[in-house]
């Protein structure tokens, strides 16, 4: 207890201390008379304080780090401070290519949620679902790993495995499951033609390339008869947001799709080119709680421009553009300097998108049942699965009736 006291106590001075002087890490400087540089002799003063008269000598290398990155992840969940060896596994991942395990992961109140899951992918085999809560990873606990150390900590070498403790919704225990690493492939944009002529697109990504392939499966549909549209963006958390940009245009002639901004980062508005616009169908996106990042770009874009409905679930909520900054001790932060707002001025990364057509979970289909003394992990996992199918299949009939209502 004295231990855990003493650490807090320091740590909260340190991060005091270091948000004062964060000019050393490229932050503008304030003026002499400012009050924040005032209070600098007062935090000096109690760090000091604590340094000779608390019961025991701090160790100051244990408490650097935890200071550090108690500092910057009190910014936003997207930002991160790695120490030098973290930083050096990030690096490797990136050049290593190493596989993964298919999985979008966030970092929300100290717990790791998984935003989306990749269809056949190392994580969806695993019985790993949007929605679980990551407690811990190979033993540590969610709340001491940074976002950008986790993405690092998932990606190794093909055939590894990497262990999970997860909190899940309507079971009072955590589980462990274990993952092991694959390549992992995004699926392909599917589409086809429904009854009524609805045309129906499934990008299940924003990757590089995307909008060129979504634009000719929108060509496709629409030679195939289709007169309305269905754009599922369901279960879609990967991506660039450059390339959600180029995808919102091929809907709208007009209108502002996002806009860009940060402190340090001029405005910078991203306005549709009628030139690119491939379809004016009457349109539905579909979204639900996996629908993030670039996607939800997308989405806005459409539903802020009158340009279609949105029907299904809130979004999740991501939208910032992150700057590493690489520190002389070989550490590194992560910092994010921007945030995407929808054309309506809403920052994607505070609120989310929330549909004008909601269709929600119904509690009442669920089959699981604390109480059920004969269920296994595993059935209640195939309940839990028929359930969300269950779902899908509603938001996608009410995107249908929707549409049906539209004129052509």
């Amino acid at each position: 207890m004295y231990k855990r006291l003493k650490i807090g106590v320091v740590t909260v001075s340190l991060a005091a201390m270091m948000y004062i002087v964060a000019g050393g890490l490229g932050v503008r400087a304030a003026s002499e008379g400012d009050g924040a540089y005032r209070q600098l002799g007062v935090y000096s003063e109690v760090l000091q304080r604590v340094r000779s008269e608390y019961v025991e000598e701090p160790n100051m290398d244990m408490v650097r780090d935890g200071a550090l990155k108690g500092l910057v992840e009190s910014l936003d969940s997207n930002s991160s401070y790695l120490s030098p060896m973290e930083y050096k596994r990030l690096k490797e991942m990136r050049t290593d290519q190493k596989a993964g395990i298919g999985a979008t992961i966030s970092k929300r109140y100290g717990f790791m949620p998984i935003v989306a899951v990749v269809p056949g992918g190392p994580a969806d085999k695993a019985g790993i679902e949007p929605g679980d809560l990551i407690e811990s990873i190979n033993g540590r606990g969610s709340r001491d790993i940074s976002l950008a150390e986790m993405q690092a900590m998932l990606a190794g070498p093909k055939g590894s495995n990497i262990e999970f403790t997860v909190l899940r919704p309507r079971r009072t225990e955590p589980e462990k499951v274990t993952v092991t690493r694959d390549e992992v492939s995004l699926p392909a944009t599917q589409e086809k033609v429904l009854e009524s002529g609805i045309g129906y697109i499934k990008p299940g990504s924003f990757v590089k390339g995307k909008a060129q392939e979504i634009a000719a499966r929108l060509k496709q549909v629409q030679n195939a008869g289709a007169k309305k549209l269905i754009l599922d963006l369901r279960d879609t958390a990967e991506g660039e947001y450059a390339e959600a940009i180029a995808a919102a245009n091929l809907f709208l002639d007009h209108g502002n799709i996002a806009t860009l901004k940060g402190q340090t980062v001029a405005a910078q508005d991203f306005n549709a080119d009628p030139a690119k616009a491939v379809s004016k169908l009457p349109m539905v996106v579909l979204v639900n709680r996996a629908t993030a990042g670039p996607a939800e770009i997308v989405a806005a874009a459409i539903l802020e421009n009158k340009r279609g409905e949105m029907v299904g679930e809130k979004t999740f909520g991501v939208g910032t553009l992150q700057k590493l900054i690489e520190v002389p001790d070989g550490s590194a932060l992560v910092l994010s300097i921007a945030k995407y707002y929808s054309p309506t001025g809403k920052a994607l990364q505070d609120t989310g998108l929330t549909p004008s057509v909601v269709v929600a979970a119904d509690a009442g289909a669920a089959s699981v049942s604390d109480d059920d003394d004969d269920s296994t992990p595993n059935d209640e996992q195939t309940d839990e699965r028929k359930v969300q199918a269950q779902r899908a299949e509603q938001q996608l009939k009410k995107a249908i009736e929707v549409l049906t209502q539209k004129p052509s």
